[in-house]
């Protein structure tokens, strides 16, 4: 069923990267008149001028509905919906900024998947601390979105999550169009963090990539990389199930199979002998992962959840691993143990992907909904 035909919105985009300029095509296809705000008047004016963005999305031609401006308040007026791309550690400043600026009562999403470094905040906290707006105008929207297959409209799907099930409705709606489906649940937690730590593991399914190791390792990782997000995700509030979904699940596998992947690319330089420093200047990108890792272990050790794939990646980093020597390294003991690491004694049986499974083909399907809405 085609989704339904909505009134045309007005709606910004924060952010010119390849995320907001896709992200931004996909409002415009939905319907939508999008403005999108460019930090550098050339960017601005290019994609202004000429519907294209080629520093970061060369080759894709933007619909006529898209327009830009470096300038904030221009970019604000008459909003109806505001969408954030900015790199994470710098969102904080920018909010600041449009903070005057911003109109009455507008829903604010986060398209960001990182946490700050020196709050260990996700993206919807910042967006909440610096706006002091109500939670339920406050949304996030992640899942398997690879930026240069979405410009290509090749068919895939995200979930909007908001405490407001109104919102995430609302926003689900703009950002859905013929090869883009957009779902709602209300786990803003277990959607966000999703987003961050897929990162992380891809990270180290690119490191091992760059070592040269195949596709036992990899799979390997990215099984046990997903035990880890999930125990870490629930520690801090997320429904389990969001997880296996579209945020967690969905997104690991396209990350960490992916080329077109920053966080799989930085890792597989890592892997190849290059230092963070040499890493960092040769992506013209942010990668999300390389900032999020010491935040995200600071916030598991406060809850006792061990991340072992995570720590390898951070000795990596540091330079007190050697890439070769990572991938043996998936359990913190040398004794058998469970292939859970879960010390939530509520946690049901079997793995993530089990539930996942379970999921896909109906089985228990009610199991555990309660009153979360609709679900991927």
């Amino acid at each position: 069923m085609s989704p339904k035909k909505q009134p045309h919105k007005r709606v910004t985009v924060l952010g010119a990267g390849s995320w907001g300029t896709v992200f931004s095509k996909v409002l415009a296809d939905g319907g939508a008149e999008v403005t999108i705000w460019a930090r550098r008047p050339e960017v601005a004016r290019e994609l202004r001028e000429t519907h294209r963005n080629t520093q970061y999305l060369r080759g894709v031609n933007l619909p006529p509905t898209i327009t830009a401006t470096s300038s904030l308040r221009d970019s604000l007026r008459g909003a109806e919906q505001l969408y954030v791309a900015v790199p994470s550690q710098a969102l904080r400043d920018n909010l600041r900024a449009l903070k005057p600026l911003l109109p009455a009562g507008v829903p604010v999403v986060s398209l960001m998947k990182g946490i700050e470094k020196s709050t260990n905040e996700r993206m919807t906290e910042v967006i909440a601390d610096v706006l002091e707006i109500d939670l339920d105008r406050i949304a996030v929207a992640s899942g398997p979105n690879l930026a240069l297959e979405i410009a290509k409209e090749q068919p895939t799907a995200a979930v909007v999550a908001s405490s407001s099930l109104e919102t995430a409705h609302e926003v689900a709606l703009a950002a859905t169009n013929g090869y883009f489906r957009s779902f709602v649940n209300n786990d803003v937690i277990g959607t966000e963090f999703g987003g961050v730590l897929k990162n992380l593991i891809a990270v180290a399914i690119g490191i091992v990539d760059g070592v040269g190791y195949g596709e036992n390792t990899k799979a390997s990782i990215i099984t046990r990389g997903l035990v880890e997000m999930t125990d870490f995700a629930v520690a801090y509030g997320a429904q389990r199930d969001t997880l296996s979904g579209l945020a967690g699940l969905g997104d690991l596998i396209a990350t960490c199979q992916s080329p077109l992947s920053r966080n799989n690319t930085a890792g597989r330089l890592l892997g190849q002998g290059y230092a963070l420093h040499e890493v960092v200047r040769q992506m013209d990108q942010t990668a999300e992962g390389l900032a999020s890792v010491d935040p995200v272990l600071a916030l598991a050790h406060a809850r006792d959840v061990q991340m072992p794939i995570v720590e390898q990646v951070s000795r990596v980093l540091a330079g007190t691993l050697k890439p070769r020597d990572m991938a043996p390294h998936l359990t913190t003991d040398d004794e058998p143990t469970g292939e859970r690491n879960s010390h939530d004694a509520q946690a049901r049986t079997g793995t993530a992907f089990r539930w996942a499974f379970e999921r896909a083909f109906g089985v228990g399907r009610d199991r555990g909904r309660g009153d979360r809405g609709p679900r991927p």
